[in-house]
């Protein structure tokens, strides 16, 4: 038999290590709520600036002056109507980028504002590329002189994973924007523009919709609380329930 004094220590070691779990679990779970409810406010947030008018340039350069990356995020996914003039010898191809299921080219492509030297870069669309000679790029149609492009503004291009460093070049795995701005001499806006309207330059621009995924943070919140709730249960029995019922005499003895 147990001495009571080992026996009350054990019990208190067990009750105190079975509230931090409990607690732990507890606060992942509602942690996990939380995201979700971040998410769903970003959503919203996205939808209301989708909604709003369209930035000219004035409007795009006044929302983003002074602005590094981080501020520019508050008008992200705004429609704009942008005119000015393409900078194709700072045009860049991004490689292992898909659209509707195909491996192939981001086409991006700086895009230098009228009245303006600032620079904004222009993710133009998506290009197959040669498998066969994998240093083609695909031909694009690029006007010369003013244009008018229909996009909505997004953070830069995505960045891959990519084995060791960054070589230059018009085919690229990722874009640095500051490095960018360096080697080309542009002054380039802190974030990009996903050009949308009419793809008469043999570019596909079916950009996928930003993934809010809300239904991942409530599944990981359910695992949370239940396993919370498990902790609960097993507590109350090992140390509650069993040792009353160990205590209870039992069998035709019992009186």
């Amino acid at each position: 038999m147990a001495e009571p004094g080992r026996s009350q220590t054990r019990f208190w070691i067990v009750t105190v290590a079975a509230l931090v779990a409990i607690a732990v679990t507890a606060s992942l779970g509602r942690w996990q709520l939380n995201r979700a409810d971040q998410k769903l406010a970003l959503q919203a947030s996205m939808g209301e600036r989708s909604a709003l008018p369209a930035l000219d340039n004035a409007g795009l350069l006044s929302a983003v002056s002074g602005q590094d990356a981080s501020g520019a995020a508050s008008v992200h996914h705004r429609a704009v109507v942008l005119t000015g003039q393409w900078v194709p010898q700072a045009q860049v191809f991004l490689d292992n980028r898909q659209m509707d299921g195909r491996v192939g080219f981001f086409h991006v492509m700086p895009l230098r504002l009228d009245g303006s030297e600032r620079v904004v870069l222009v993710q133009r669309g998506w290009a197959p590329r040669d498998f066969q000679d994998r240093t083609r790029v695909p031909d694009v149609l690029t006007p010369q002189g003013p244009v008018r492009i229909e996009g909505r503004l997004a953070p830069p291009p995505a960045q891959l994973y990519q084995l060791g460093e960054a070589a230059p070049g018009v085919i690229r795995q990722n874009i640095d924007l500051p490095e960018l701005a360096l080697e080309t001499g542009l002054s380039l806006l802190p974030l990009s523009v996903q050009q949308t309207g009419e793809a008469d330059d043999g570019l596909l621009r079916q950009w996928p919709a930003p993934a809010v995924d809300v239904s991942r943070h409530h599944g990981y919140a359910f695992q949370w609380f239940a396993l919370s709730t498990l902790l609960v249960l097993l507590y109350l029995w090992f140390q509650i329930i069993l040792p009353r019922r160990k205590r209870i005499p039992h069998g035709p003895d019992a009186r």
